[in-house]
């Protein structure tokens, strides 16, 4: 949904400690490896311990203490920055966006199996991600539809084939994300052939995902005026605006049972706010520092905030139970990092710390067996700031 500069931009805060612990980190990998290269033929029981030590270390990178809700954690991409990744619906492949710094300058969409990342080493892992998108302009939210497939995402290629202008903040001289009007829903197979265009406009029309009931698309789109939260069929037809609020509403998803949707959105009170708002977004700009979280029923009705936290609070989903929020937010921190996940209850109730690791987390995603959680961060990134996608067995 949005988006890999704004999270690259996160990641150049960490901290000079961080990077030291790394390196006192992989030193003693090092040592330990060479240990047991002197060892000879001495006792396979000491080399099956100093293996079980050195698994204990990689494992320590991944899960930290405090992550109860978190078993079994492993990394499933290394390098380059991998997003927004979200599962099948039979439970054996995701959909990311992933931009690698060589090939493909700006966010493009990857299929994998999940089986084959986990399993294949990290030298082949590239082989493994099957492009999606065209390869052309930048790409955002990939949704997997019934039947697992053919794909939901947004582009920019029909406009042109290179990326869309980095905006230079410096200029601006405030934190924003741009909302491309190039940008347009497709849906492709597998092999990466589009089959439809849902939309076909002068606007800003993505962040699409879909119902677990397989009948409905709810994206976000800028084409009455505000950027709002609309709804429409899988193919493309009978288009409703579903929120009315001025301020961003963006990032929707769905309760397990389809009946509810979540969303970040920014609710602009003063006069100022409002007319900043405005003037951004006539700009193709959009500035998230202040982002809350809603609920409502599936068509817009009885939508409520449920969080009143400070800083940014976004990338929420349902847990699978439906009875909470699982959502990124960086409320623990003044300067705006690190981000990490937590829970809340949908009254806005009962929150709870889940991740733990003082770096970048966020886009969490349940399996629909409720069973498994991805999400994407930069833990154990090595001191490179990559944002790589992260799997571990759900504990409720």
């Amino acid at each position: 949904m949005l988006n890999e500069n704004s999270v690259r931009l996160f990641l150049r805060t960490i901290s000079t400690m961080k990077k030291i612990f790394i390196l006192l980190t992989a030193i003693t990998f090092v040592l330990m490896i060479s240990s047991c290269k002197h060892q000879g033929n001495g006792s396979n029981q000491n080399m099956d311990t100093t293996k079980e030590k050195l698994a204990d270390s990689a494992q320590a990178q991944l899960h930290f203490p405090g992550e109860k809700h978190l078993k079994n954690v492993r990394q499933l991409t290394f390098g380059g920055d991998n997003a927004e990744a979200y599962w099948s619906f039979d439970g054996k492949k995701i959909v990311f966006q992933r931009t690698d710094h060589q090939q493909y300058h700006c966010d493009q969409i990857f299929w994998g199996n999940v089986d084959s990342l986990l399993n294949d080493t990290t030298s082949q892992r590239p082989f493994l991600f099957h492009l999606e998108s065209t390869g052309k302009g930048r790409t955002t939210c990939a949704a997997f539809l019934p039947g697992d497939s053919l794909i939901l995402y947004a582009s920019t290629h029909a406009t042109a084939d290179t990326c869309p202008p980095v905006v230079d903040r410096t200029k601006i001289g405030k934190y924003v994300w741009p909302v491309y009007n190039s940008y347009e829903i497709y849906i492709a197979d597998l092999q990466g052939h589009i089959r439809k265009q849902l939309t076909k406009n002068n606007y800003y029309d993505a962040e699409a995902t879909l119902s677990p009931k397989g009948d409905k698309i709810i994206f976000t789109s800028d084409r009455d005026g505000d950027l709002d939260l609309y709804e429409m069929n899988l193919d493309g037809s009978n288009v409703k605006r579903i929120t009315h609020t001025l301020g961003y509403d963006g990032g929707a998803w769905f309760s397990p049972d389809g009946n509810k949707i979540v969303w970040r959105c920014s609710r602009p009170a003063q006069v100022e706010e409002k007319n900043e708002y405005r003037r951004l977004l006539k700009n193709q700009l959009v500035m998230p520092t202040k982002l809350q979280i809603w609920v409502a029923n599936a068509d817009g009705s009885d939508a409520h905030q449920v969080t009143e936290l400070n800083g940014a609070n976004w990338a929420p989903m349902f847990t699978p139970d439906g009875n909470k929020i699982l959502f990124s937010s960086n409320l623990n921190y003044s300067k705006g990092y690190p981000f990490d996940l937590f829970l809340v209850n949908l009254d806005g109730s009962g929150l709870e710390q889940v991740t733990f690791s003082n770096t970048f987390e966020a886009f969490p995603m349940f399996s629909h067996d409720g069973k498994h959680l991805i999400w994407c961060g930069d833990r154990n990134d090595h001191g490179t700031h990559d944002v790589n996608i992260f799997i571990a067995d759900w504990i409720p």
